[in-house]
């Protein structure tokens, strides 16, 4: 017995090859199916890359396996017999069945087609859709499964195709391919800033409610820099921690505290007046954001064209700050 992984079961199943049905056998029956093709042991041999008298050997060999004589033989024409006649239908048929099969593959390797399996964090949503969309536009054939979650998704256990990360990896067999890196800053809505004020220097934030992007309500560093002073590393303990980046943004909004924003998604939101930068003159280490695949090599075209996808639209809005 062996088994089988497809999509969340583990199907069981035994081998039904006969034992006297081989490798050889197969390779055997293709040649007597190219054979009867091409009308001629020396054509097929030709096609094949073999002697006339290997394709003879193996002729003569699969009729002794199968107890029947399959061609008719003269010096001139090469005929199947009824029994000859039946098995190259057979033959033929399981000739076709690997060619659709190798076809499919070089279709799936060659042409972004069937369903693209992609896990990213909720807050990437907006760019995902800016991303994929015109990749989809652009292949009818291509279907997305989208997988929104904040956690670490299991790319092997939940077939997932690619993956979006960023910030520090954790060690891992997974592929990481770095799409773009983006600048973070810190903000806070306007209300917060016209009723509390805003810090003047970094030491100042602890007198703030930073609000955290974390499983736990733990005690967070803040690293600034300012070109000609030395990095400032700050403790904050904010009183709002959560591990989705949408919540603590809607949070900040209604004027809870500042939070720190990758720049792409905080310009949009400073440019209508709905929050202000904090600490303008300082900046934060950027974050690079990744790719995930569980393969490095022989990706499907919609993977490696997701990936291209990801990464043009990601270096165009690339924000340092």
């Amino acid at each position: 017995m062996q088994s089988l992984q497809c999509r969340d079961k583990t199907v069981k199943f035994a081998i039904t090859m006969k034992p006297d049905l081989t490798i050889d056998r197969l390779k055997r029956m293709a040649v007597f199916a190219r054979v009867v093709e091409a009308n001629s042991m020396s054509a097929a041999a030709r096609e094949l890359g073999m002697t006339t008298s290997a394709v003879s050997q193996q002729i003569r060999q699969l009729e002794a396996e199968t107890g029947l004589a399959l061609l008719h033989r003269s010096t001139r024409r090469l005929n199947t017999t009824e029994a000859g006649q039946a098995y190259y239908e057979d033959c033929a048929a399981m000739l076709h069945a690997a060619q659709a099969a190798e076809q499919r593959l070089s279709d799936l390797r060659d042409e972004p087609r069937g369903e693209l399996r992609v896990a990213f964090p909720v807050g990437f949503s907006a760019h995902l859709a800016a991303a994929l969309a015109p990749l989809l536009r652009a292949h009818p054939r291509l279907t997305l499964r989208l997988f929104a979650e904040d956690r670490r998704v299991d790319l092997i256990g939940e077939r997932i195709d690619l993956a979006i990360r960023a910030g520090a990896l954790a060690d891992s067999t997974l592929v990481a391919r770095r799409l773009a890196e983006w600048g973070h800053i810190m903000v806070a809505s306007t209300s917060f800033a016209e009723e509390h004020g805003l810090p003047q220097a970094p030491e100042e934030l602890t007198r703030y409610p930073v609000l955290n992007l974390s499983v736990m309500n733990q005690a967070e560093f803040i690293e600034l820099h300012r070109a000609g002073e030395p990095a400032r590393r700050v403790r904050v303990n904010g009183h709002v921690a959560g591990n989705s980046f949408i919540a603590l943004q809607h949070m900040m909004l209604q004027g809870a505290g500042i939070m720190r924003m990758p720049g792409p998604d905080a310009a949009p939101l400073i440019e209508a007046g709905l929050a202000v930068q904090v600490l303008p003159d300082w900046s934060m280490p950027p974050m690079v954001v990744y790719a995930m695949t569980v393969q490095r090599d022989s990706q499907p075209a919609k993977v490696r064209l997701a990936i291209a996808a990801l990464r043009d639209y990601m270096e165009k809005t690339e924000w340092r700050g």
